[in-house]
């Protein structure tokens, strides 16, 4: 018998899954024979995400042929529903809210975007897409059979290329407005940057705690405090640079290989930033978003930053957009230094036990940080 009881309401009828499991099967029907739900284990904690799950199960075909299926059915919610949000100050929840947009996944998936990426890049199929209530949703998307990959510098290059062609493909910016919130850069530092990280950076007492005074040191406070103070001006060079569709969080855990596939194809999940904004955004999370992680060292960063940028400008050529290298360089940088750099406080480690773990990705996050001042520092400004 089926035992989804685990789902409660994200649960789907018996005919619903077996229409489903018919268009991943690639049949007219079948008839299900078992199901069952299982927890997806994940070890980083996302605001927006309310619960995974695994379905998996069999079917007979038409044929009499008895076939496995596997979903992956993923909740998402509005980050209020999060612990975490309690800690925003009143005044500032209305614009932490709009921040991290917990409907534009759902929007994402019920769209035909899978039909209009570029070849090389694709997503899992979304069977069923429904809201459970005022403030979630709940998706059932194919499973993606995987492999595990080395992401060297070669990868990291080809992924760069994927992703320039994403930012400026005529077929899917139509997609890309789900997400636009107008001027991005602009909106994190009204938002995030003004309510959180520059408070952050100017409160002395805070730098007194362990992970920030050993880890980041007086000299990089101080030159985050200076680079923080210049974002003013920062803001209208990004304002100069075209604009164009956005995965949001393109880091290496968002771009799946599929069991099978060639090295220079990749699966995109995890739309919930998806939007548009200056080109060369993406760049900034593909490269750092291992750093922030503490799963790869800051001292990566040169070499994948050597082979991101032009192979992204070819990405865009490609798709007919020529911007010069210097230009996708610069605002890369500036990007970087808003979103990763000046923002690299680690906020969420704060509270907890400073140990040698802790340290050590403190450490990273300050490294990362120091290259993102030096990038901006290297590149030729656009104003």
């Amino acid at each position: 018998m089926p035992d989804r009881s685990l789902l409660q309401e994200a649960d789907v009828s018996d005919a619903e899954l077996a229409a489903m499991v018919a268009g991943q099967l690639g049949e007219d029907r079948v008839a299900i024979e078992s199901s069952s739900a299982a927890v997806a284990d994940y070890d980083l904690h996302t605001l927006t995400t309310g619960a995974r799950y695994w379905v998996d199960g069999t079917a007979r075909a038409p044929g009499g042929t008895t076939r496995p299926f596997r979903f992956f059915v993923k909740v998402v919610q509005s980050w209020e529903r999060s612990p975490v949000f309690q800690e925003v100050p009143e005044e500032m929840r209305a614009e932490a809210l709009e921040m991290i947009p917990w409907r534009r996944e759902p929007q994402v998936y019920a769209t035909d975007l899978g039909d209009r990426l570029p070849a090389g890049l694709s997503m899992p199929a979304a069977r069923h897409v429904r809201d459970l209530d005022d403030l979630s949703a709940v998706l059932w998307l194919d499973a993606v059979d995987t492999r595990p990959v080395t992401w060297d510098v070669a990868r990291f290059g080809t992924a760069a290329y994927l992703l320039g062609r994403l930012a400026a493909s005529r077929e899917v910016a139509p997609v890309g407005e789900i997400g636009s919130v107008g001027n991005l850069p602009r909106r994190y530092a009204a938002g995030r940057f003004a309510g959180q990280v520059l408070p952050a950076l100017n409160d002395d007492g805070l730098w007194h705690h362990p992970l920030l005074a050993q880890c980041f040191g007086d000299r990089l406070h101080d030159d985050l405090r200076v680079a923080a103070a210049g974002m003013p001006g920062y803001l209208d060079e990004l304002d100069t640079v075209p604009v164009g569709t956005l995965h949001g969080d393109a880091c290496t855990r968002n771009l799946l290989v599929r069991a099978g596939a060639p090295d220079d194809e990749f699966v995109l999940i995890d739309f919930g930033f998806w939007s548009r904004g200056p080109l060369g955004f993406d760049l900034s999370q593909l490269l750092i978003g291992e750093v922030q992680t503490g799963e790869r060292a800051a001292a990566d960063l040169p070499a994948i930053e050597a082979a991101c940028v032009p192979a992204y400008t070819a990405g865009l050529a490609a798709e007919g957009c020529d911007l010069a290298d210097e230009v996708v360089a610069r605002s890369h940088a500036l990007l970087l230094l808003l979103f990763a750099g000046v923002s690299a406080i680690p906020f969420e480690l704060l509270g907890g036990p400073v140990d040698e773990e802790s340290m050590r990705v403190a450490g990273e996050r300050a490294a990362g940080a120091r290259f993102s001042l030096d990038l901006v520092a290297d590149t030729k400004p656009l104003l």
